[in-house]
């Protein structure tokens, strides 16, 4: 995980559990063990700008999310977060709330999907969706572990389900007002991979983990503005669909940490997704690029959602581009 470390506190100094991060120290870690610096200037800064609640180690122990620097005061080329906390500091007026659906798929160690037979596959898609029974699904108890320990820590964790294909879950972070939801689902990603390592499964955010007829895992991202919940807010959203139609490539190279390369095998046009290579957008529609859900529609304002970021995507860009296209006009 790129953005999130546990803070290294030395011995030395006088430790008092810190109100807001600004009260913890910078610190610095060694970037060439992980390709952000050269061996001959390798320390890379730890500006902390996000405080947890520790659920491993409890007590005041804490887990620290920090935005990381190379030596000359320049972000890293993974800190995402500097400039989609630039644009949300724009755009604060329009208090823009985020919730994203965060799916992903657990793995036995030899990389088969956990449960599934070793030499075949278990029956079609189809009783595994919001299942119950363990012919449905597998490990719950990693998932609710994972549940306890983001409600532990203060990540806005509001639900979870089984989804489409065995082994693949699914959970979701907010609702989140600007660059808290970044930070709240990169801090939730670490309690996933960290509870699934301690049942020896692996936890991968592949958006196409499987080939062939299985659902992949996205990361659909709900979106809403003031004027959007208010009173008339249809208008306002089917406004921001309209930028968002006008800027579709631009926002698949966003959506996924490879410049769409990974929502390609995803974004295929089935199992719920739309295709890769067009805009749409429609109610209560799976099989669109935007859904406005029917709720909404009936109610006539709260939020869309936008189904094209791929489970692997960087919160920080997707919440950047959006905010960009729908508020910035860009």
């Amino acid at each position: 995980m790129q953005n999130c470390r546990e803070p290294l506190i030395p011995n030395t100094l006088s430790y008092s559990f810190p109100a807001i991060s600004t009260d913890l120290p910078i610190w610095n870690y060694d970037g060439s063990s992980c390709y952000q610096a050269e061996g001959h200037n390798s320390d890379v800064y730890l500006h902390p700008v996000a405080i947890y609640r520790d659920p491993f180690r409890r007590g005041n122990n804490i887990l620290v999310m920090c935005e990381t620097y190379r030596f000359d005061g320049r972000p890293t080329e993974s800190n995402k977060r500097r400039t989609c906390r630039e644009v949300c500091d724009q755009v604060a007026g329009e208090k823009p709330w985020f919730g994203i659906e965060q799916e992903y798929t657990l793995l036995d160690i030899d990389g088969r999907p956990l449960g599934w037979p070793k030499n075949g596959f278990p029956g079609p898609q189809g009783p595994y969706y919001c299942g119950v029974g363990a012919d449905k699904v597998y490990a719950r108890d990693i998932v609710d572990a994972h549940y306890r320990a983001c409600l532990y820590a203060g990540v806005k964790i509001c639900g979870t389900n089984a989804e489409v294909m065995p082994a693949q879950w699914e959970y979701q972070v907010g609702p989140c007002e600007g660059i808290s939801m970044g930070d709240d689902l990169w801090m939730s990603r670490f309690l996933l991979h960290r509870i699934a390592e301690e049942f020896g499964i692996v936890a991968t955010l592949d958006p196409k983990p499987m080939p062939g007829d299985w659902n992949g895992a996205g990361a659909h991202t709900n979106v809403s503005t003031q004027a959007m919940r208010e009173e008339g807010g249809l208008a306002e959203i089917e406004k921001a669909i309209a930028k968002l139609s006008t800027c579709h490539e631009r926002h698949i190279r966003a959506y996924d940490p490879r410049g769409g390369k990974d929502n390609e095998r995803r974004l295929t046009g089935k199992h719920e997704t739309s295709s890769i290579h067009d805009f749409n957008a429609g109610v209560a529609n799976r099989g669109a690029s935007v859904r406005i859900p029917r709720g909404v529609a009936d109610e006539g304002k709260g939020y869309f959602e936008d189904r094209r970021p791929s489970s692997n995507c960087d919160p920080y860009v997707v919440c950047e581009a959006i905010l960009r296209t729908i508020c910035l006009d860009e």
